[in-house]
């Protein structure tokens, strides 16, 4: 395995729900327990309202757009995708949540069409309809042949990770975990009897190493291990020093990519001996245009990480990061004049980790640190 690149995909949070599920070919109940939106098809009509019409139904594909494409010239070896939306036709509101997420079983040839490898599902959305609605997004993924990471029957199911061999005889072994600062009710955790997500109640130097030791038990020489965490607010730059703290502790315990979300749009990258931390990867797929606020975020622009690690040391080899812009919830490609106010909030945010941010040749973002030589 010595010399070899394993490649990935990464993206945030996928939210295929709500807005979204209205407009594939199979939409559920609308039905929705929101202060001011009691139907899914308003976040339909607000996205209309900003961008024009959208071909109800449209097909399968279409909310991933541009995406595909790219994803067909970068052949990663492993995608990876943050599912934060129940896939259930249950009607079992979660109590003291104001938002929630699901989509229809029969609309699941859309999350299909990206080919996702591993779909990581320690979120705070992955029980808004109760642990009924859990079971069948377990069953509905498994029947479509769909890996899952961070949420089970129980807690041993949880922790499991996705196992995805790869060229050479290699694996990329996936490990999803969520913790309270993203959202998650700490009842959503699952134990040895009951059903729910892997949840960390801290990030403590401790919980790091417990982390780290399971995962030492299932590595393999030449494996790349993946720590996918949804942590944190949803808003703003600024990253928490328990999170850079945890990050840094998974990766000196054999961690070879931190892949981190919640926030609705990218914040900083580092490169951490060698090795990638993505301190949140922001939204990739949902239904929010329209929806007024926190304008100074542009969260309607959408980052897809493309990474090349080393299969012997797990370091990173490189990373293009391809912008889009979401319209008509479907993924399009950024406007330059946009490409570059994303280099720009990138660099900045990222500088004080030793990052700098320029814009490739090809479009795509590109990080440049001392931390790492790129072998594109």
């Amino acid at each position: 395995m010595s010399g070899e690149l394993v490649t990935l995909s990464l993206c945030g949070d996928v939210m295929l729900g709500r807005g979204v599920d209205q407009v594939l070919p199979n939409p559920g109940d609308p039905a929705l327990l929101e202060g001011f939106i009691q139907d899914a098809g308003t976040y339909v009509r607000l996205a209309e309202a900003v961008n024009g019409p959208i071909p109800v139904p449209v097909d399968f594909s279409w909310p991933w757009g541009d995406a595909l494409g790219v994803l067909e010239a970068f052949a990663p070896d492993v995608r990876v995708v943050n599912l934060e939306t129940g896939v259930t036709r249950s009607e079992e509101f979660a109590p003291d949540k104001g938002v929630h997420y699901r989509m229809s079983p029969a609309n699941l040839p859309c999350l299909a069409a990206v080919r996702p490898d591993v779909c990581v599902l320690a979120n705070n959305h992955v029980l808004d309809f109760g642990r009924l609605g859990l079971e069948e997004t377990l069953d509905a993924l498994a029947g479509a042949g769909l890996r899952v990471a961070g949420a089970g029957r129980d807690a041993a199911q949880a922790r499991r990770p996705a196992i995805v061999p790869v060229r050479g005889g290699g694996r990329v072994l996936t490990f999803s975990m969520g913790t309270p600062s993203s959202g998650i009710p700490g009842t959503w955790a699952a134990t040895e009897d009951r059903s729910g997500v892997n949840h960390l109640e801290v990030l403590s130097d401790d919980v790091a190493a417990e982390v780290s030791g399971r995962m030492r038990e299932m590595m393999r020489p030449g494996d790349v291990v993946v720590a996918s965490v949804h942590w944190g607010s949803n808003w703003g730059y600024d990253v928490p020093e328990e999170q850079i703290r945890f990050a840094h502790a998974l990766i000196d315990g054999g961690v070879d990519v931190v892949h981190g979300h919640s926030s609705h749009h990218p914040r900083p990258i580092e490169v951490y001996r060698g090795k990638l931390v993505l301190y949140g990867c922001g939204d990739f797929i949902d239904d929010y245009e329209g929806i007024s606020g926190h304008a100074e975020y542009r969260d309607d622009l959408r980052l897809l990480y493309l990474v090349s690690v080393e299969s012997d040391t797990g370091r990173l080899a490189a990373l293009r990061m391809a912008p889009f812009q979401a319209r008509c919830m479907r993924l399009t490609h950024a406007s330059a004049e946009d490409v570059e106010w994303l280099r720009a909030v990138l660099d900045r945010v990222s500088s004080g980790f030793g990052v700098r941010v320029e814009t490739g040749e090809d479009g795509m973002l590109v990080p440049r640190s001392a931390s790492y030589v790129s072998r594109r």
